[in-house]
């Protein structure tokens, strides 16, 4: 039997190499002219707009990306239910993931390039911010009925790994662990953060956490990787060092750049291509293995990584 994408990735890892992560995917899309939705950003854009987000994926591909990213980070229903789309969660997964596996076998992809399904714990956000709104925190119990739905129909769709992202909040983050654990897949833990005062990295939703802390309070033993995620960029080398002490495992370094405005990303004073890849070189020097980029990063920010690392598309 052949080497599955994510057995080779978890080898290529362990014998001490560097995995390049595609960008962002709702960042392309709208770039690329797809409608975003006032209350679940790009999630409708899988059912709207397939072809562009076929695209966006394949040329992740070509720019050499090993793990390109389904298009649903904004698909349970803790996001999708508030917005009047929840019953629509199962289908905009199966829909997305289904996309990413077609662009992946029309590139021929399919021995190098995983695909991974992404669950975060985002709740709806307070108008023009990407702040949670208090008014609409979901119950324990719906989270985790929520989280194990997400996580059942991820992997009956056939993702090679689930991709957690922004995680922040233990009382949210715990039950997504758990409930992408007991899929029996792969599961990389992305951890996001904001600058204190100080200009410290600190849980992007609990102010009080600083990132230690964050990780401690998460159960990542069974992990296949854990870092830094949707973070700026000036925070990421602290993240590194303080997961670094915790965690011997992979690192993941994929941050933001620009400014979100829901459900549009803003791309004033982004970060360039040139300027992302020097910055990864020195995070992949600190320690991270799993490098790419988040909301704000495209498809040339790929492109100039693939280079800066000496590789070429798979």
């Amino acid at each position: 039997m052949s080497e599955s994408p994510a057995a080779r990735i978890e080898r290529e890892l362990a014998e001490g190499g560097v995995i390049l992560l595609d960008g962002a995917t709702g960042t392309e899309l709208e770039r690329r002219g797809a409608a975003m939705h006032s209350g679940v950003w790009c999630a409708m854009a899988t059912l709207e707009a397939p072809e562009t987000l076929r695209a966006v994926h394949e040329d992740y591909i070509r720019a050499g990306s090993r793990v390109i990213t389904a298009n649903t980070f904004s698909n349970h229903r803790l996001m999708l239910g508030p917005a009047g789309l929840g019953e629509r969660s199962v289908e905009l997964t199966r829909r997305a993931v289904e996309l990413a596996l077609e662009a992946r076998d029309r590139l021929g992809a399919g021995d190098t390039v995983a695909v991974a399904g992404s669950m975060s714990h985002q709740a709806p956000l307070q108008p023009g911010t990407d702040y949670r709104d208090p008014t609409q925190l979901p119950s324990p119990e719906l989270r985790e009925a929520s989280f194990r739905e997400m996580a059942r129909t991820l992997s009956e769709s056939g993702v090679d790994l689930i991709l957690l992202e922004m995680m922040s909040d233990p009382a949210f983050a715990n039950p997504a662990i758990a409930a992408a654990r007991a899929t029996g897949l792969p599961v990389w833990i992305g951890y996001s953060c904001r600058g204190n005062p100080r200009g410290e990295p600190v849980s992007f939703t609990l102010e009080g956490l600083d990132a230690a802390a964050m990780l401690r309070s998460t159960p990542v033993e069974g992990a296949g990787a854990i870092g830094i995620m949707h973070t700026n960029v000036e925070l990421v080398s602290p993240a590194i060092e303080a997961f670094r002490r915790q965690w011997e495992g992979p690192i993941m370094a994929y941050p933001d750049t620009g400014h979100f405005e829901m459900p549009n990303w803003v791309w004033k004073d982004a970060i360039s291509p040139a300027d992302l890849s020097a910055a990864t070189l020195r995070w992949i020097d600190e320690g991270a293995r799993i490098v790419g980029g988040c909301c704000g990063t495209g498809v040339a920010h790929i492109d100039a990584l693939a280079n800066a690392l000496g590789r070429s598309a798979p």
